[in-house]
């Protein structure tokens, strides 16, 4: 795959202004967003369904988000493709962190592709499942900021701990040893069931 030498500098993707803004997000600015967000899908979920099935449902959404998480990395974020347009599109969905992986303010997703995203998943939970598709769709989107939280702190923040050093790890061999492996960030269990976890021998 193209590999790009990591800098410490902000690297510039649109000539504008307005869409090079439309590319970062500050950590304020993201645990703000994703507050209201939250609020508004739980309000929307609330009473919809037995507590029993509600706990299920957003456990169930917590776990297809996790999916969503690896198949997203792996499949969509270091695709291969020739067409010289696509290639720009995941570069600036994705490449550029890998370019530019100490850049805090493109740790975690600008909510133009975030918020539109997540707006279409609710939209087709909604049709899938009616009302209670809140529930589903409110444990999908805490599993994203859970993953985006995590994945800013892997690059700006000492991760220790058990837990928190072996995500750190794991994704830092993603970065630094082999990109084509250690894709999941939070359920990292998903890279050894599916034969890409990259061995600690490999740094």
């Amino acid at each position: 795959m193209t590999r790009h030498r990591p800098s410490s500098q902000r690297l510039r993707l649109f000539e504008s202004d307005i869409l090079e803004k439309l590319t970062v997000i500050s950590p304020r600015s993201f645990v703000a967003i994703w507050a209201v967000v939250l609020a508004m899908v739980l309000y929307a979920g609330w009473n919809t369904a037995s507590l029993p099935l509600a706990l299920g449902l957003v456990s169930a959404g917590l776990l297809v988000w996790s999916l969503f998480e690896y198949a997203m990395h792996r499949f969509l974020f270091h695709l291969e493709i020739r067409s010289d347009f696509c290639r720009r599109m995941i570069f600036v969905m994705h490449g550029n962190h890998h370019a530019s992986p100490s850049d805090p303010y493109r740790n975690m997703m600008p909510p133009i592709i975030s918020v539109v995203w997540s707006g279409a998943i609710w939209i087709g939970f909604l049709l899938l499942l009616g009302a209670k598709g809140s529930l589903l769709f409110l444990g999908f989107a805490a599993g994203y900021v859970i993953y985006d939280s995590v994945h800013y702190a892997c690059h700006q923040l000492p991760m220790r701990g058990p837990l928190l050093g072996r995500l750190h790890k794991h994704h830092i061999r993603h970065h630094y040893a082999k990109q084509d492996g250690n894709y999941a960030i939070t359920t990292i269990f998903w890279d050894r069931l599916f034969g890409t976890e990259v061995p600690a021998k490999n740094r």
